[in-house]
């Protein structure tokens, strides 16, 4: 289950996926470390819409 995976942020920080039970999760796989990430945009206006 998703729930059980642990994840860690683009600041080194652990964080477990239980934290969102009963949350929307939209999974993106991103290369944090990269400069072309132009997929950031549409992204950041989806959160921005449903936050």
């Amino acid at each position: 289950m998703i729930y059980d995976y642990k994840v860690t942020t683009g600041n080194g920080e652990e964080l477990s996926l239980s934290d969102f039970k009963g949350k929307v999760i939209l999974v993106v796989n991103t290369a944090t470390g990269c400069g072309f990430t132009p997929q950031y945009k549409p992204i950041e206006d989806l959160y921005e819409n449903f936050l």
